[in-house]
C-alpha cells in the first residue's frame, strides 16, 4: 500500500521496459484511433478524409507526451498511474463521441463539445503529472515552461471550434493543432526532452503501431451485417490480411531492429533529438497510412456485401483512402529509415509512390479488383525492400538468427 500512495516520482533507468498498465494505456488510445474509421466511413468523402486526418493527428500529437512520461517515471506506480487512469477514462469518452465530431446537436453538451472537453481534460492531466514529475528536474521543467504555453492557448479554438460547428469547427481545430505540434517543436528544439531507456521509447512506439495494424484489421473486417462473409467477401478479407502482414512486414521484420541499433549508437546528447524525430514525426504517418488502409477495406467489404452478384467500383474517396494511405505508409517508412540508418535509395522512393501512381488505374476496375492490385503491389514491394535491406550492412546485421 506505501507503494501505491507515495507521492514521489519513480525514475526510470537505462534498462526499462514497456509495463503492461502502459499497454493497456495503448490499447484504449488505438481504440480511439480506429473509431475515427467509424467517422470516415459514414459515407467517406473529401472531407470526411481530411476531418479524419485532423482527428487523428489530434490523438497522436496528445499521447507522445504520456510515451516521454513513462519514459522519465514508472508510469504504473502512484500519482502516475492515478493520472494516467484519468486520461484512459478522458480518451475513452472521446472515442465514444469521435463519430459524431462535427455533428451539432439541441442539448448544450453535444457530440463535439464533449469530445473537445475530454481532449482538454487529457491534455490537463498530463501537463499536471509531467510538471510533479520534474519536480527534481530543473531543464525538464524549463522544457514544460514552453511546452505548456501553445499546449493550453490551443484549448481556446478547440471548444470555440466545438460550438461554432461546420466549417469554422474545421478551420478552429486545424489551428489548435498547429498551435500544440509548433509549440512542442519549439519546446523540444530549446531544450530537448530527456531520454531515460532507448529499449522503452522504441518498443511502446513498434507496440501502438502493431496494435493499430492489429485493430485496424479487426475495424476493417466488422460490418454492419450480421453474417460471416462468404465468397467474393471472404476473398476481399483474406486480401485485406495479406495487405496487413505485407504493412508488419515492411516495418518490424527487419528495419525496426536495425533502427534501434542505430540510434544506440548516436552520442548520447544527441539521442534524444534523433529519436523525437524519427519516432516523433516518422511513426504518426505510419499509424495514419494503416488505419487509412483499414478505411479501404471495410469499404471493399461493404460494397461486396451489399452486392455480391454486381461487383461495383469504390467512390474516389474510399479508393484514396486505400491507395493513398499505404502509400503514406510507404514513405512514412522511408522518412523513419532516413532519420535513422541515414540510407534510402532512389528506387525504394519510386516504388513508396506507386499505389499513387496506380490509383487512377485501380478506378477502372471493381472494388475486388482494386483490393486485388494493391495485395500484389505490396507483396512486390516488401519483395524488393527485402533484396534492398540484404544489400545494407545496418539492415542485414538485424536478421533475427536463425534457430
Amino acid at each position: 500500500m506505501r507503494e501505491i500512495f507515495d507521492v514521489r516520482p519513480v525514475p526510470t533507468g537505462d534498462r526499462h521496459r514497456t509495463t503492461m498498465f502502459e499497454i493497456f494505456f495503448d490499447l484504449v488510445f488505438v481504440f480511439a484511433l480506429t473509431r475515427v474509421i467509424t467517422f470516415m466511413a459514414q459515407p467517406p468523402t473529401a472531407l470526411t478524409l481530411a476531418q479524419g486526418l485532423l482527428l487523428l493527428l489530434l490523438l497522436i500529437y496528445s499521447w507522445g507526451p504520456y510515451l516521454w512520461l513513462g519514459n522519465l517515471v514508472r508510469a504504473d506506480v502512484g500519482p502516475a498511474r492515478a493520472a494516467t487512469l484519468l486520461a484512459m477514462a478522458a480518451i475513452f469518452v472521446a472515442a465514444l463521441v469521435l463519430p459524431e465530431a462535427w455533428r451539432q446537436g439541441p442539448e448544450l453538451l453535444d457530440a463535439p463539445l464533449v469530445l473537445a472537453l475530454a481532449y482538454l481534460a487529457a491534455r490537463a492531466v498530463q501537463l499536471v503529472v509531467l510538471f510533479w514529475a520534474s519536480v527534481t528536474d530543473p531543464p525538464l521543467r524549463s522544457t514544460l515552461r514552453f511546452f505548456a504555453v501553445p499546449v493550453t492557448a490551443a484549448w481556446l479554438p478547440l471548444v470555440g471550434g466545438a460550438l461554432l460547428g461546420g466549417v469554422a469547427q474545421t478551420v478552429l481545430w486545424t489551428v489548435a493543432l498547429l498551435m500544440d505540434i509548433g509549440g512542442a517543436r519549439i519546446a523540444s528544439a530549446y531544450r530537448p526532452w530527456p531520454l531515460r531507456s532507448l529499449d522503452h521509447f522504441t518498443e511502446r512506439f513498434g507496440l501502438v503501431l502493431i496494435i493499430a495494424l492489429g485493430e485496424a484489421l479487426i475495424a476493417a473486417g466488422t460490418t454492419t451485417r450480421s453474417m460471416a462473409p462468404t465468397g467474393t467477401a471472404l476473398v476481399a478479407a483474406l486480401l485485406g490480411l495479406v495487405i496487413t502482414v505485407c504493412l508488419w512486414w515492411l516495418y518490424f521484420d527487419r528495419l525496426a531492429p536495425a533502427a534501434r541499433n542505430s540510434v544506440l549508437l548516436v552520442p548520447d546528447e544527441r539521442r534524444s533529438d534523433v529519436v523525437g524525430d524519427a519516432y516523433g514525426l516518422a511513426h504518426a504517418p505510419l499509424i495514419i497510412g494503416a488505419i487509412y488502409v483499414a478505411l479501404g477495406i471495410e469499404q471493399v467489404l461493404g460494397t461486396l456485401a451489399d452486392e455480391p452478384s454486381h461487383p461495383t467500383r469504390l467512390s474516389w474517396a474510399a479508393a484514396t483512402a486505400l491507395y493513398g494511405g499505404a502509400a503514406l505508409y510507404l514513405l512514412a517508412r522511408l522518412l523513419f529509415r532516413r532519420l535513422t540508418l541515414r540510407t534510402v535509395r532512389r528506387g525504394q522512393v519510386a516504388v513508396a509512390v506507386l499505389p499513387l501512381v496506380l490509383l487512377p488505374v485501380a478506378r477502372s476496375l471493381d472494388a475486388l479488383a482494386e483490393l486485388a492490385l494493391l495485395t500484389l503491389l505490396l507483396i512486390a514491394v516488401t519483395w524488393y525492400e527485402r533484396r534492398v535491406d540484404r544489400r545494407d550492412p545496418h539492415v542485414e546485421s538485424a536478421r533475427p538468427a536463425r534457430p
